[in-house]
């Protein structure tokens, strides 16, 4: 398997400091995965090697190809031993289909290079984005209190040990609605395949779909992420930065829980509000639109 981390020399300047000086740093190494089901190329992205079968998985969770871990039979990393000798570089990743499922359309097929920030690009047309998921995630009967939710950020940062290192990695994890046990983090480069490697996960362990979840992500809360909750069946999503307004958008008619600037004491809660308990000490603020 590929590194996860790499050091590189850097000069480090201090305003003020004198003269520079060279020490190691040690960054997040950013490769590409190319993902192929039954031998067709269906994507590239860039990604933080590691947990690649769970990236992929839930990749395909996301568009709609898979719904249930039974429809996910194997995975194998392409050349190696028994491949004409090529180098295994782990950097191609066969996915073979339980017996019935249908593959992927070609029309899912991305043709170039998505970047780490951006999980959208390369789609073969908008409506490819419109995708309907098999869960009704405005049925979720999930409530959590304010004051639970507000422990998720701190949780989330302790378990990074990537980012600890490297100060470069994006994070989602997984909480249980009810008692907030954090049941898996994931790191990587980009937020939208640090997100399919939980919901990967939750496929492997057929635990679709995850109801009674909440689904806490490190950075800002797009519309890529907001529709890879809603096709895993988890009710809220909760970030530390702002959302998209296409985000809030696809939240309301979906009937997803949304909460952005999740920090310290305080949040924003964009859609679903009805789903967030508060005691009588904290104070609400109902702004206008």
């Amino acid at each position: 398997m590929g590194r996860i981390t790499v050091r590189r020399p850097v000069v480090k300047i201090t305003v003020g400091g004198g003269e520079g000086v060279r020490r190691s740093d040690t960054l997040a190494v950013e490769e590409p995965l190319e993902i192929r089901v039954g031998g067709v190329a269906l994507a590239i992205t860039m990604r933080t090697p590691g947990n690649d079968v769970e990236l992929a998985a839930g990749f395909l969770v996301s568009e709609g190809v898979i719904a249930r871990g039974s429809d996910f039979l194997s995975a194998i990393h392409c050349g190696g031993p028994g491949t004409g000798g090529v180098e295994n570089t782990y950097n191609v990743l066969d996915l073979t289909l339980a017996p019935g499922v249908t593959p992927p359309s070609p029309d899912l097929a991305r043709n170039f290079y998505t970047t780490s920030s951006c999980g959208m690009c390369g789609k073969a047309s908008i409506e490819a984005v419109e995708t309907v998921s098999t869960y009704d995630v405005a049925a979720d009967v999930a409530s959590v209190d304010a004051a639970m939710i507000a422990t998720f950020p701190d949780a989330l940062r302790a378990q990074q040990a990537v980012f600890e290192k490297t100060g470069g990695l994006h994070a989602a994890g997984l909480f249980d609605a009810t008692t907030g046990e954090l049941l898996v983090l994931r790191e990587d480069v980009g937020r939208h395949n640090a997100v399919d490697k939980v919901v990967g996960w939750a496929v492997l362990n057929d635990r679709l779909p995850l109801s009674g979840t909440v689904l806490m992500v490190s950075g800002r809360a797009s519309f890529e992420l907001v529709q890879k909750a809603v096709m895993a069946g988890i009710p809220m999503l909760t970030a530390v930065s702002a959302p998209s307004s296409l985000a809030v958008e696809l939240a309301e008619a979906s009937g997803l829980t949304l909460i952005g600037f999740l920090r310290g004491a305080s949040m924003n809660v964009y859609s679903r509000a009805d789903r967030v308990r508060v005691d009588s000490t904290s104070s609400v603020d109902v702004l206008a639109r």
